[in-house]
């Protein structure tokens, strides 16, 4: 690292120091000198054995003093170090937002991944400012939020993160020996000295409706503000660099989705009245932003007929509101908006949402929805033009009008999704109870389609009102009930998702069809769909099987008009990282998403068909995680054509989206790299590229389940090695860890599996398997080194493979990986099954530097700098779990010590940031 950076970087040191300090004096105050040396002393342990300090035992000293202090004592040293990491987070978290301040003052050129440097690539390529029009009418970005058992931060620790990180920016700008800072210190001290008191685990498991209203609460944080400022430097940076898109109306890209409160799948507490409330609370967000921003416009605009005026449609407008107040009876915006604010009011409380203040006062029509309210503000703002205050209508009305077109009264897409075989035993008894066919379950593909073609050439709903049905169909039949009443009154824009996970075949696809026409949500009479029917495909075989499904659909000349007619010709596709990682490890994975994504592409051109893709990734690489910007911009040529969607999960959200300065970086990534690849040139790949990575992915598939699934020994080791166990009782989220009740790793949900490894710092979903892939393919030709060599130079799918690997082995630690390896009580199971994992390493570390020409993080500073701050106060975390683990599973169960293994996942997880 240059001294230049060294500078760049001490403004997060100092802030590392500053907080550090802080918590010490309060773990002094709060807990006694003597745990407070007990901390400094593991501490400085930690520290010396990560700088290779030749006094550091390898392991030992921090090791001895966690492994002798009773659970009292290690309760203190878990909450110091886990809220260390958090406050390391929110000193990294404003070092970006810093340096980012810092180029743009300097007038630095554009970064990638920005709004500016994505227009200005074009501009200097040659595209056209109409082709960039075109291609974003096309386009949808949409992260969709989800609710999934890895997010472990409650949201008061997030407000007090967040206050936190507002001081330290103030900070900045103050006298070092002034009172202004040393106010701002006190502050400070104020806030650690909150978070030491405050508990940092919920008592009870989260509910559905816990999640949604977490969920809900980014808007309020962030993305309110965040994406209508977003769309508006979109248009500023087009007219800039083709002035003659001045004027033009630029489609909105960026859309929000959820999961929470429709995805079912595996989670038995999402029903109809929860996907009622979901729906209703994301209106009650939306209706209740756009009533602040009415009056405070009405607050804002004082202007007086006496001196300018405004248009005769304004001046129709303050007249119907029925505002007589001889206050503002000079006052038309005032009147105007008054009325307006009240007729959102009817609305709000047409959906049981209670609004303490009004505008005029009177009686109101309520909105039927957004275009009328969008009708009533063009008016205001074109009146505001006409007399010379144009400025005040883009700064204060246009800003609303944004807000309205981004969010209307729904806020946000939200999805539905179930899996394939809950379908077919809904269609299953449907068709029987109905006499239109017994034993569907019992037919073979071909049989199941012939039949459910036909049974969709028909308009007539299968269901009859007086026969009863089971459990389960009367529950999915009522969710898609509650689906239709919601977009009956909010239109198709609230849901208008249906996922399948597990899709496997045509019929899974058809099956949802027919649930669809029971409530309306599809009328083949009229060819209309209300809802694109999504399959999910999953695992390794489910990939390879994926065009071919895709073929099979599109010859389907029924579902073909349905997509023709009300879906815009356009079929969406989800893609699996979980669970075709967990099935068949990093390298496979990768592999088989790039080909299924390039055949359903190739696939939807034979068709002539528009295909969007929906990315199901998590937030570690072993779930398709890594930076946004490399992987949007690693697909194949043609795959965000139609923009994309992907899952935003676990603690990523709130990394994401619980800073404003976070939201607008991660939301213009995700669209500055959509816009970019999908009008950029194409990559330059060759036939031997493909060969070499289909031979790479056999080898590295093979080894990865002769551990994972062939080796007896290994779903007992895993569970004895790391706390999978114990993160299934851990309070932070409502869905169970596993679909079934079966201890198999292949009913394990993928998400526990991922977090499980992260815990105990082997970090194995994310690189087993492509060491001895590349050691085997090498072997039989020395000079392919040179090949993958250049491969990797010239091809982005493949230099983001290895980047992302390459994150993840420096996040993994043997030595403390080892440790975990000891609470496996088979001492031959041991050191067999610890030993294939630590080989494997090895040679995973190796062929990346050899491919690469570069050490782990060469090509991420940034990263290896956070990997040094923070490793030395994770490390007696890790070393605290091991010791809890080891007595609760030796009968020691209090709920001390049950408490202290969950505050080390959290302060794990929390210090890992991607873990999840």
């Amino acid at each position: 690292m240059t001294s230049r950076e060294r500078r760049a970087d001490d403004p997060l040191d100092d802030d590392i120091r500053l907080l550090g300090r802080l918590l010490g004096d309060v773990i002094r105050d709060q807990a006694g000198t003597e745990t407070y040396e007990l901390v400094e002393r593991v501490r400085q342990s930690a520290v010396a054995h990560r700088r290779g300090d030749a006094a550091a035992e390898p392991g030992g000293p921090v090791e001895r003093l966690v492994g002798d202090v009773d659970v009292v004592g290690a309760l203190h040293l878990i909450r110091a170090f886990g809220w260390f990491s958090v406050l390391a987070n929110v000193a990294e978290d404003v070092h970006h937002g810093r340096r980012r301040r810092h180029h743009w003052a300097r007038g630095s050129a554009p970064q990638p991944g920005s709004i500016t440097h994505a227009v200005g690539g074009l501009m200097v390529a040659g595209v056209p400012g109409e082709r960039v029009l075109e291609q974003l009418a096309n386009l949808v970005v949409s992260p969709v939020v989800t609710a999934h058992p890895t997010e472990v931060r409650r949201k008061t620790v997030l407000t007090v993160q967040r206050e936190i990180a507002r001081l330290l920016v103030a900070r900045e700008t103050t006298d070092p020996d002034g009172g202004e800072r040393q106010a701002i210190d006190d502050e400070l001290r104020l806030g650690v000295l909150t978070l030491w008191q405050t508990a940092i685990l919920r008592l009870s498991k989260l509910r559905v409706a816990d999640e949604i209203n977490e969920a809900l609460g980014y808007y309020g944080i962030s993305l309110w503000r965040e994406i209508p400022a977003l769309q508006e430097s979109l248009e500023r940076e087009l007219v800039a660099a083709w002035p003659q898109l001045a004027g033009r109306p630029v489609t909105r890209a960026l859309q929000m989705g959820s999961w929470i409160g429709g995805d079912r799948d595996g989670n038995p507490f999402v029903t109809a009245d929860v996907l009622r409330y979901a729906v209703e609370r994301q209106v009650a967000v939306a209706l209740t932003q756009h009533l602040d921003a009415l009056w405070v416009m009405a607050d804002q605009l004082s202007m007086s007929s006496r001196l300018i005026e405004p248009t005769a449609a304004l001046l129709a407008l303050a007249d119907r509101s029925g505002d007589a107040s001889p206050f503002r009876a000079d006052e038309p915006y005032r009147r105007a908006l008054r009325g307006m604010h009240d007729r959102l009011v009817a609305t709000a409380r047409s959906w049981g949402i209670e609004v303490a203040r009004s505008g005029a006062g009177v009686p109101a029509n309520e909105y039927p929805g957004p275009t009328e309210l969008l009708a009533d503000l063009e008016i205001v703002a074109a009146s505001l033009r006409s007399h010379g205050a144009a400025s005040l209508a883009a700064a204060r009305v246009v800003p609303v009008i944004r807000a309205v077109e981004c969010f209307g009264f729904h806020l946000c897409t939200l999805d539905l999704r179930q899996n394939s075989d809950v379908h077919e035993r809904v269609v299953g008894e449907l068709l029987g109870r109905a006499g239109v066919a017994e034993g569907y379950l019992d037919l073979d593909e071909a049989a199941r389609v012939e039949l459910l073609i036909a049974e969709l050439a028909s308009p007539r709903p299968l269901r009859l009102a007086h026969v009863s049905y089971t459990e389960l169909t009367a529950s999915e039949l009522a969710i898609v009930d509650e689906a239709a009443r919601a977009i009956g009154r909010l239109g198709p824009q609230v849901i208008s998702h249906y996922v399948i996970s597990k899709c496997q075949s045509v019929s899974d696809v058809l099956e949802v069809a027919v649930m669809l026409r029971e409530s309306g949500l599809l009328r083949p009479g009229e060819d209309r769909l209300y809802l694109d029917i999504v399959p999910l495909f999953e695992t390794i075989d489910d990939l390879r099987c994926a065009a071919q499904v895709f073929d099979r659909l599109m010859a389907e000349p029924r579902y073909r008009r349905w997509l023709e007619h009300s879906r815009d010709g356009l079929q969406e596709v989800m893609l699996g990282y979980s669970d075709s990682n967990k099935d068949g490890g990093y390298l496979t994975s990768n592999w088989s998403l790039y080909q299924a994504e390039s055949e359903l592409i190739a696939a939807a051109s034979r068709s002539a068909m528009r295909l969007r893709f929906f990315h199901g990734r998590g937030g570690t690489v072993g779930r398709g995680g890594g930076p946004s910007y490399d992987a949007v911009r690693a697909q194949p040529p043609g795959a965000v054509d139609a923009g994309l969607r992907l899952t935003e999960q676990g603690e990523i959200i709130a990394a994401r989206y619980a800073d404003r300065d976070l939201a607008r970086r991660s939301l213009e990534v995700l669209l500055a790299a959509t816009l970019e690849a999908g009008i950029a040139d194409g990559e330059v790949t060759t036939a031997d590229d493909f060969v070499v990575f289909d031979a790479l992915s056999r080898l590295a598939f093979d080894e990865y389940r002769a551990l994972v699934y062939d080796e007896p020994r290994f779903e007992a080791f895993f569970r004895a090695m790391t706390p999978v166990g114990e993160i299934s009782r851990l309070n932070i989220g409502s869905r169970p860890a596993s679909r079934t009740a079966s201890a198999r790793i292949e009913d394990l949900r993928a998400i526990p599996w991922v977090f499980s490894w992260s815990q105990c710092r082997v970090m194995l979903p994310g690189w087993y398997g492509t060491g001895t892939a590349f050691e085997q393919w090498v072997a039989e030709d020395g000079a392919r080194v040179e090949q993958l060599r250049e491969m990797y130079m010239r091809w982005p799918f493949f230099r983001t493979v290895l980047s992302n690997m390459g994150m993840v082995l420096a996040k993994t630690d043997l030595a403390i990986a080892g440790r975990y390896a000891e609470l496996v009580p088979d001492p031959d199971v041991r050191t067999d099954l610890f030993g294939r994992i630590a080989d494997e390493h090895g040679r995973s570390v190796h062929w990346v530097r050899e491919i690469t020409g570069a050490d782990l993080l060469g090509d991420n500073p940034a990263l290896a700098r956070s990997i040094r701050n923070r490793f030395p106060y994770l490390d007696p975390l890790n070393h605290l779990q091991v010791d809890l683990l080891r007595r609760f599973r030796n009968g020691q169960t209090d709920d001390l010590t049950i408490r202290g293994i969950h505050l080390t996942i959290n302060g794990l997880a929390t210090g890992l940031r991607n873990s999840g």
